[in-house]
């Protein structure tokens, strides 16, 4: 017999997100590392699904950093957490990017990892 509160059992509807086999919070500081080593080098190397992950994460935050308020500028202090890279994301990223109406970052598919096979890619802005 089938148990209806057996949640293996419902599908996963709307729910888009990848986990990561992680709880929310280190989740999230996954993504804002990420965020921040992308804003910092420019480009990272990383695993293909973290780097689809970081994508929509990382192009609201320079959606957020063309507008250079002081709203925009604590919101994106709250996101990343460090103010040296919120500096470098709003003077370099957003400007170079300000008439673009957004797909600021390329992800490039590489060769799988030679450890683990898992598929590698590289993030960047464009």
């Amino acid at each position: 017999m089938v148990w209806p509160w057996n949640r293996n059992l419902y599908m996963r509807h709307a729910n888009k997100n990848r986990k990561f086999s992680r709880v929310k919070k280190q989740r999230e500081a996954l993504l804002r590392s990420l965020a921040v080593s992308l804003v910092q080098r420019g480009r990272i190397k990383t695993t293909e699904a973290k780097a689809k992950e970081l994508r929509p994460y990382i192009e609201k935050l320079v959606t957020k950093g063309k507008n250079d308020s002081l709203a925009s500028r604590r919101n994106l202090i709250s996101s990343l957490g460090e103010e040296i890279v919120v500096n470098k994301l709003i003077k370099d990223i957003s400007t170079k990017h300000k008439d673009r109406p957004g797909g600021y970052t390329r992800i490039v598919k590489l060769s799988p990892r030679q450890k683990d096979g898992s598929k590698m890619a590289l993030i960047e802005f464009v």
